[in-house]
Protein backbone atom coordinates (compact mmCIF):
# COMPACT_ATOMS: atom_id res chain seq x y z
CA UNK A 1 0.00 0.00 0.00
CA UNK A 2 1.26 3.55 -1.01
CA UNK A 3 1.89 5.52 1.85
CA UNK A 4 -0.29 8.82 2.05
CA UNK A 5 0.82 11.83 3.88
CA UNK A 6 -1.18 15.05 4.51
CA UNK A 7 0.06 18.68 4.83
CA UNK A 8 -2.02 21.71 4.93
CA UNK A 9 -1.79 24.04 2.75
CA UNK A 10 -2.22 28.23 2.60
CA UNK A 11 -5.58 28.73 0.61
CA UNK A 12 -3.34 31.87 -0.44
CA UNK A 13 -0.17 29.90 -0.75
CA UNK A 14 0.64 30.80 -4.70
CA UNK A 15 -1.35 34.12 -4.40
CA UNK A 16 0.68 36.00 -1.33
CA UNK A 17 4.13 37.59 -2.50
CA UNK A 18 5.60 38.78 0.16
CA UNK A 19 6.90 42.20 0.24
CA UNK A 20 5.60 45.85 -1.26
CA UNK A 21 3.00 45.96 -3.31
CA UNK A 22 1.07 49.17 -5.18
CA UNK A 23 1.92 52.88 -4.70
CA UNK A 24 6.14 53.06 -4.12
CA UNK A 25 8.31 55.90 -2.71
CA UNK A 26 6.23 55.89 0.28
CA UNK A 27 5.38 54.40 3.45
CA UNK A 28 2.90 51.55 3.30
CA UNK A 29 -0.49 52.56 4.66
CA UNK A 30 -1.77 49.46 4.64
CA UNK A 31 -0.39 45.83 5.90
CA UNK A 32 -2.05 42.66 5.19
CA UNK A 33 -0.75 39.75 6.82
CA UNK A 34 -2.35 36.25 6.17
CA UNK A 35 -2.06 34.21 9.76
CA UNK A 36 -1.45 30.15 8.91
CA UNK A 37 -1.33 27.51 10.87
CA UNK A 38 -4.37 28.05 13.50
CA UNK A 39 -6.93 26.01 14.99
CA UNK A 40 -10.89 27.17 14.45
CA UNK A 41 -13.27 25.45 15.88
CA UNK A 42 -17.08 26.81 15.36
CA UNK A 43 -19.42 25.72 18.33
CA UNK A 44 -23.14 25.95 17.82
CA UNK A 45 -25.40 25.34 21.17
CA UNK A 46 -28.12 22.71 20.72
CA UNK A 47 -31.90 23.25 20.73
CA UNK A 48 -32.83 24.49 24.05
CA UNK A 49 -29.07 23.85 25.36
CA UNK A 50 -27.42 27.81 25.13
CA UNK A 51 -27.69 27.75 28.94
CA UNK A 52 -25.54 24.60 29.09
CA UNK A 53 -23.38 25.61 26.51
CA UNK A 54 -22.45 28.91 28.02
CA UNK A 55 -21.77 27.51 31.46
CA UNK A 56 -19.47 25.11 29.96
CA UNK A 57 -17.68 27.60 27.86
CA UNK A 58 -17.32 29.66 30.80
CA UNK A 59 -15.76 26.59 32.90
CA UNK A 60 -12.99 25.80 29.95
CA UNK A 61 -12.04 29.13 29.12
CA UNK A 62 -13.06 32.11 32.07
CA UNK A 63 -14.97 34.15 30.21
CA UNK A 64 -18.46 34.72 29.15
CA UNK A 65 -18.82 33.76 25.57
CA UNK A 66 -19.70 36.35 23.43
CA UNK A 67 -23.90 36.36 22.74
CA UNK A 68 -23.69 39.75 20.82
CA UNK A 69 -21.01 40.41 17.75
CA UNK A 70 -17.59 40.93 19.87
CA UNK A 71 -14.60 39.01 19.87
CA UNK A 72 -13.63 38.40 23.72
CA UNK A 73 -9.83 37.84 24.44
CA UNK A 74 -8.97 35.10 26.53
CA UNK A 75 -5.02 34.28 27.73
CA UNK A 76 -5.14 31.66 24.80
CA UNK A 77 -7.95 31.86 23.04
CA UNK A 78 -10.16 34.38 20.78
CA UNK A 79 -13.92 33.93 20.89
CA UNK A 80 -15.45 35.30 18.09
CA UNK A 81 -19.43 36.08 17.85
CA UNK A 82 -20.65 33.96 14.97
CA UNK A 83 -24.34 34.25 15.39
CA UNK A 84 -27.61 33.58 17.67
CA UNK A 85 -25.84 30.74 20.10
CA UNK A 86 -22.68 30.29 18.16
CA UNK A 87 -19.24 31.47 18.67
CA UNK A 88 -15.99 30.82 16.99
CA UNK A 89 -12.97 29.29 19.04
CA UNK A 90 -9.64 30.88 17.23
CA UNK A 91 -6.30 29.63 18.87
CA UNK A 92 -2.61 27.94 18.31
CA UNK A 93 -1.19 25.28 19.22
CA UNK A 94 -3.49 21.86 20.05
CA UNK A 95 -4.59 23.61 23.06
CA UNK A 96 -8.25 24.14 21.97
CA UNK A 97 -8.33 21.86 18.99
CA UNK A 98 -11.15 19.68 18.07
CA UNK A 99 -10.27 16.75 20.33
CA UNK A 100 -9.26 18.33 23.30
CA UNK A 101 -12.65 20.78 23.46
CA UNK A 102 -15.41 17.91 22.26
CA UNK A 103 -15.33 16.38 25.61
CA UNK A 104 -15.19 19.80 27.20
CA UNK A 105 -18.27 21.38 25.59
CA UNK A 106 -21.91 20.26 25.49
CA UNK A 107 -22.84 22.09 21.96
CA UNK A 108 -22.30 21.00 18.28
CA UNK A 109 -18.88 21.41 17.21
CA UNK A 110 -17.36 21.68 13.74
CA UNK A 111 -13.42 22.13 12.46
CA UNK A 112 -12.94 24.82 10.32
CA UNK A 113 -9.29 25.05 10.47
CA UNK A 114 -8.60 24.05 7.00
CA UNK A 115 -11.72 25.57 5.72
CA UNK A 116 -11.19 29.09 6.21
CA UNK A 117 -8.58 31.55 5.67
CA UNK A 118 -7.32 34.45 7.79
CA UNK A 119 -6.11 37.88 6.99
CA UNK A 120 -5.02 40.77 9.56
CA UNK A 121 -5.20 44.14 8.20
CA UNK A 122 -3.74 47.18 9.40
CA UNK A 123 -2.20 50.48 8.99
CA UNK A 124 -2.74 54.31 8.39
CA UNK A 125 -4.74 53.52 5.99
CA UNK A 126 -6.60 50.27 6.86
CA UNK A 127 -9.90 51.93 7.57
CA UNK A 128 -10.17 53.48 4.11
CA UNK A 129 -9.12 50.21 2.02
CA UNK A 130 -11.91 48.48 4.19
CA UNK A 131 -14.19 51.28 3.66
CA UNK A 132 -14.30 50.22 -0.20
CA UNK A 133 -15.40 46.59 0.52
CA UNK A 134 -17.35 46.66 3.41
CA UNK A 135 -20.56 48.73 4.63
CA UNK A 136 -19.38 48.18 8.43
CA UNK A 137 -18.85 51.40 9.99
CA UNK A 138 -15.54 51.49 11.62
CA UNK A 139 -14.51 54.35 13.22
CA UNK A 140 -13.69 53.80 16.58
CA UNK A 141 -16.37 55.04 17.95
CA UNK A 142 -18.93 52.83 16.26
CA UNK A 143 -16.08 49.54 15.94
CA UNK A 144 -14.07 49.79 19.27
CA UNK A 145 -11.37 47.01 20.19
CA UNK A 146 -13.16 43.66 20.36
CA UNK A 147 -16.07 44.72 18.10
CA UNK A 148 -16.91 42.12 15.31
CA UNK A 149 -19.45 41.68 12.90
CA UNK A 150 -20.91 38.68 10.28
CA UNK A 151 -20.87 40.81 7.28
CA UNK A 152 -19.85 40.36 3.17
CA UNK A 153 -17.02 41.73 1.51
CA UNK A 154 -17.08 42.12 -2.81
CA UNK A 155 -19.85 39.54 -2.20
CA UNK A 156 -17.84 37.18 -0.21
CA UNK A 157 -19.24 36.21 3.67
CA UNK A 158 -16.51 36.60 6.11
CA UNK A 159 -16.55 37.63 10.22
CA UNK A 160 -14.94 40.66 10.75
CA UNK A 161 -13.26 41.54 14.07
CA UNK A 162 -10.91 44.38 15.66
CA UNK A 163 -8.21 43.02 17.50
CA UNK A 164 -5.82 44.77 20.10
CA UNK A 165 -4.18 47.87 18.52
CA UNK A 166 -0.68 48.11 17.32
CA UNK A 167 2.34 49.24 19.36
CA UNK A 168 2.19 52.11 17.52
CA UNK A 169 -1.42 52.53 17.89
CA UNK A 170 -3.09 51.28 14.84
CA UNK A 171 -6.43 49.38 14.49
CA UNK A 172 -6.00 45.96 13.88
CA UNK A 173 -8.90 44.18 11.42
CA UNK A 174 -9.42 40.62 11.28
CA UNK A 175 -10.86 39.36 8.37
CA UNK A 176 -12.30 35.17 8.48
CA UNK A 177 -13.31 33.82 5.08
CA UNK A 178 -13.77 29.87 3.32
CA UNK A 179 -10.73 29.35 1.96
CA UNK A 180 -12.51 28.34 -1.45
CA UNK A 181 -12.90 32.05 -1.72
CA UNK A 182 -9.89 33.55 0.08
CA UNK A 183 -7.35 34.01 -3.47
CA UNK A 184 -10.38 36.02 -5.13
CA UNK A 185 -11.21 38.29 -1.73
CA UNK A 186 -7.22 38.65 -1.50
CA UNK A 187 -6.58 39.98 -5.07
CA UNK A 188 -9.44 42.25 -4.47
CA UNK A 189 -7.95 44.03 -0.86
CA UNK A 190 -4.65 44.20 -3.07
CA UNK A 191 -6.45 46.38 -5.45
CA UNK A 192 -8.39 48.13 -2.87
CA UNK A 193 -5.33 49.14 -1.18
CA UNK A 194 -2.32 49.92 -4.25
CA UNK A 195 -3.34 53.24 -3.63
CA UNK A 196 -1.91 53.80 -0.14
CA UNK A 197 0.78 51.15 -0.59
CA UNK A 198 0.77 47.88 0.71
CA UNK A 199 3.02 45.56 2.87
CA UNK A 200 2.63 42.42 2.22
CA UNK A 201 2.89 39.17 4.84
CA UNK A 202 2.36 36.13 6.66
CA UNK A 203 2.47 34.62 10.18
CA UNK A 204 2.58 31.97 12.38
CA UNK A 205 1.26 34.47 15.03
CA UNK A 206 -2.21 35.16 16.07
CA UNK A 207 -2.48 39.20 15.49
Amino acid sequence: MADFSWTARSPLEHALVAGAHGARGVEAGVSLTEIRNFDLIQVMARRGRAVELGKAAKARFGVAVPDVPKAVQTSDATLIWSGPDQFFVLSKGGKHAMQTLAPALSGSLSDQSHARALISISGAKARAMLAKLSSIDLHSDAFPVGAAAATSMDHTSVTLWRGNDRADGQAVFNVLMFATFAESLWHTMLDSAAEYGVDISHSAELA
